[in-house]
């Protein structure tokens, strides 16, 4: 069958993508930005779509021709500069089921949550909620799932999180330690999938998909530990008003670009748990978490990932002061600044030259907060960076013995900025 897929370069959404692949189905991939996930998984046509821009029944005309089956897999957790809730889990998919109505469309299979958690008045799962609802009385033929934590090989967002807490030294700070966590292996999610659109779960089913440990997040954390092969660590209740400093910074972070898992929406849901309801109707038994990870032992460069995943933020800003500073700073002192540029410059030319690279190392070190311009903003960084030494060497060679290391101390901001470019991806 011919099948789209919505959010096929997500965590979800390519191992869904290779699942039906392998089934021999013919898969189309929609996401925003495809052009990695085009190298990485080439048997499958790839169309460049925003979901936030397609609210009308009019944008689905195209991706839906000659379609016999959409796979949902497309989501949000909060709003921020790269999401909007609303127009993502619930405009969108409102257009969707209205197109479908006269496209001939088979099945839609629609990945959705536990929407009526403690936490369902958050935007994240009332706009699932609404979405599922309509589905439900479109008339559309259709599949729900409701995946628990879901974990696997790869990780993202939650279970990115998880491994970089399992990874820390001596001791591991939690906040929810006691919270309930259902989980549920990435590979049933795309075996749950499969079968929906093959026709062996009956149309209308409305599933949940998790397995029936009575795990909580302090073990769950504990079980990837074991996995990375890391010695035992206590855990650490932490009372939850002290992450909320963390979790508004992880707001103010997702207001410009960057997807945290520590929002407020995330923290939010786990600190009600994450359950699973039975479903009898899905025999096929679900993994657990330590079979899921056994399934795949991690190498050093799960380590790796693990031991980096909370230190990226860090860089980020890190690189972002050094370069405010390094601009602000000369305005102070700005006579005894210009003498660099005053040694090959006339004096109004040299003025002029050290107000530019003050604005261009300003410009640099807020661009590289907004995730957008984050990785042209590090490029610019090394750029500008050997253009000074460049220039610093031909002009003021006696500077590479300056006891204070003024060139010197460069070469390590460039390796810094070589691990962020390093880093920098997300999925």
């Amino acid at each position: 069958m011919n099948i789209l897929i919505l959010g096929a370069t997500g965590f979800i959404g390519s191992a869904t993508a290779r699942k039906l692949v392998d089934d021999g189905h013919r898969v189309t991939g929609l996401g925003r930005d495809p052009s990695r996930a085009a190298l990485k998984m080439p048997a499958l046509r790839w169309v460049r779509a925003d979901l936030a821009g397609m609210t009308q029944s009019d944008d689905w005309h195209g991706p839906l021709e000659g379609q016999d089956v959409v796979v949902n897999c497309a989501g949000a957790l909060q709003d921020g500069l790269s999401d909007d809730l609303v127009a993502t889990q619930e405009k969108a998919m409102l257009a969707l089921y209205e197109s479908a109505h006269n496209s001939g469309l088979r099945l839609l299979v629609q990945i959705s949550a536990e929407t009526e958690s403690a936490a369902s008045d958050l935007a994240f799962l009332a706009t699932k909620r609404r979405a599922d609802a309509a589905l439900a009385s479109s008339g559309l033929s259709f599949v729900i799932l409701r995946p628990a934590l879901v974990i696997g090989r790869n990780a993202h967002g939650g279970s990115a999180l998880l491994r970089a807490l399992a990874a820390l030294p001596f001791a591991i700070p939690l906040t929810h330690a006691e919270s309930a966590v259902a989980t549920v292996a990435l590979d049933d999610v795309a075996n749950a999938v499969s079968a929906a659109v093959n026709g062996d779960l009956p149309a209308g089913s409305d599933l949940a998909l998790g397995n029936d440990e009575n795990l909580t997040l302090k073990d769950l954390v504990l079980i990837h530990r074991r996995w990375l092969g890391l010695p035992p660590a206590p855990a650490i209740a932490l009372p939850p008003t002290l992450a909320r400093p963390v979790t508004w910074l992880a707001d103010m972070a997702g207001m410009i670009g960057w997807r945290s898992p520590l929002r407020s929406t995330a923290m939010t849901v786990m600190s009600g748990g994450i359950p699973s309801r039975p479903s009898p109707d899905f025999t096929p038994r679900l993994l657990s978490a330590a079979e899921t990870l056994a399934a795949a032992p991690s190498g050093v460069q799960d380590l790796w990932f693990a031991r980096l995943y909370l230190l990226k933020p860090l860089i980020v800003v890190t690189l972002s002061l050094f370069w405010l500073i390094s601009g602000l700073v000369p305005f102070f002192a700005f006579d005894a600044a210009s003498t660099h540029f005053a040694a090959f410059l006339p004096g109004p030319l040299a003025r002029a030259a050290t107000i530019a690279t003050c604005l261009a190392d300003i410009a640099l070190g807020l661009a590289v907060l907004v995730r957008p311009w984050a990785r042209r903003a590090l490029l610019g960084m090394l750029l500008l960076t050997l253009a000074y030494l460049l220039a610093a060497t031909l002009a003021e060679p006696a500077l590479w013995l300056d006891p204070l290391g003024p060139l010197v101390k460069v070469l390590p901001s460039i390796l810094l900025t070589l691990v962020a470019l390093a880093i920098l991806d997300e999925r």
